[in-house]
């Protein structure tokens, strides 16, 4: 029996600025999308170039309120060939939160507080 990682969701209470954020921040592209007939949800999955892995953004009609992310402990990582031009540009869009020079590696926030973790290819 074989298990392949396929997708994991997260929520947002701003499915466009999500979307936007995704894109300009890891290139992320979208290539499907579930609305339900009523509007009660949409379901938005993005990929990586080389499709390995799917992120799906869920937005719900009825959510207001932003959710409740503890201490931002479950996060996504994105590897990435470039370390230092990754950093500099999520500098310059202002999400870098924290960077954790001892383990080489930082963390940016989306626009629902959920955090990415950025790591250099090893």
């Amino acid at each position: 029996m074989i298990f392949r990682m396929d997708h994991m969701n997260i929520n947002t209470i701003d499915l466009d600025k999500s979307l936007s954020f995704y894109k300009e921040a890891f290139g992320l592209q979208e290539i499907r999308r579930n609305e339900a007939k009523d509007g009660s949800f949409i379901l938005v999955y993005l990929t990586d170039e080389p499709k390995a892995f799917i992120l799906e953004i869920t937005w719900l009609a009825d959510r207001k309120d932003p959710y409740d992310l503890d201490d931002s402990e479950i996060h996504l990582c994105f590897r990435v060939d470039d370390y230092d031009a990754a950093l500099k540009k999520h500098k310059e869009m202002g999400i870098v939160c924290m960077e954790n020079d001892k383990m080489g590696i930082y963390f940016v926030e989306d626009p629902d507080g959920h955090w990415v973790e950025v790591a250099p290819e090893r």
